[in-house]
């Protein structure tokens, strides 16, 4: 498949006018800027002395931002603490034009921080604020409530995981549950704790790790990741398999069993962090504008890359 320009420009075309819902693990990424020029006194490590720092939107919540710079309508649902943290990812969502009304504060758990430590082009250290277990009963009920309120005008759902506690089995199955009965589509980003629990959905997208792991086995062959997505389809039932390659592209398998291999589109880059976030917004992004599945993955592997 290829596109001509007035396609594309069909299909972005209508991407303003969407909303696209996300629930997921959203953190708060710090980075501290420094240089090194001497080793502690105290213990053989070396003394960061500090230029500067920034804070920036990190998890579930860089989905947001890849669908707000797509020039659409990202609305955040996820859980912050009652703590400095917490109003700080606000207002950082506030300044980029993304609603926060939807984020559930729960004062028994920090808001997830990942703090990372840059002494010239070295990555020194990082250190995490951050509760793993999952949310009480009573806090996933809250999330799901504001979802359910809210869903009448959303045209996607996207389900963020990274394994911090939001995304368990009661709130996979309440989302994807609420969602179906409005017939909006269901994007998965899974990680490897509820990888089996998201049946039913639109598109499941796991990267080749989290495919190896959840399947216990290693994939080389174009001949295995063939075998591993025809695996997935059938063990969740799903519409759509996206399994992602890194820089052997994505391959595509629907439910009616056409399959699309689509090759990388990577650039020369240093740091691939993010690029999965970016994908599953845009995959996202695509099918609420008119896109077909084809379509959609096409585009979010060039947006990827």
């Amino acid at each position: 498949m290829t596109f001509d320009e007035v396609r594309l420009s069909e299909i972005f075309g209508h991407m303003s006018n969407q909303f696209i819902a996300i629930i997921g693990d959203v953190m708060l990424d710090r980075y501290i800027w420094g240089d090194v020029s001497r080793i502690s006194p105290e213990a053989p490590v070396p003394v960061v002395d500090v230029d500067r720092e920034s804070n920036h939107l990190g998890g579930a919540a860089n989905v947001a931002l890849n669908v707000k710079s797509l020039g659409a309508n990202p609305v955040m649902f996820g859980v912050i603490g009652d703590d400095e943290h917490g109003d700080r990812l606000k207002e950082i969502f506030n300044g980029g034009g993304v609603m926060t009304d939807f984020l559930v504060v729960d004062s028994s758990r920090p808001t997830t921080v990942k703090t990372r430590v840059i002494a010239g082009s070295q990555h020194v250290v990082r250190i995490d604020y951050e509760r793993r277990s999952e949310l009480p009963p009573e806090v996933t009920d809250r999330v799901l409530f504001k979802l359910e309120d809210h869903l009448g005008s959303i045209n996607a759902l996207v389900l963020q995981d990274y394994n911090k506690g939001v995304i368990s089995k009661k709130l996979i199955g309440g989302a994807i549950e609420i969602a179906r009965s409005r017939n909006i589509p269901v994007c998965v980003d899974p990680k490897d704790k509820n990888f089996f629990e998201y049946r039913g959905v639109s598109a499941f997208k796991p990267n080749r790790k989290e495919t190896e792991d959840a399947l216990g086995r290693k994939l080389i062959t174009e001949e295995d990741f063939e075998s591993a997505a025809r695996e997935l389809l059938e063990k969740l039932e799903c519409e759509n398999i996206i399994l992602t390659l890194g820089s052997r592209g994505m391959l595509l398998l629907q439910n009616d069993g056409h399959l699309r291999r689509v090759a990388t589109r990577a650039r020369k880059v240093a740091d691939v962090s993010g690029a999965g976030d970016t994908v599953i917004a845009t995959l996202s992004l695509a099918l609420a504008a008119g896109a077909s599945m084809e379509e959609s993955a096409l585009i979010a592997n060039a947006a990827g890359g």
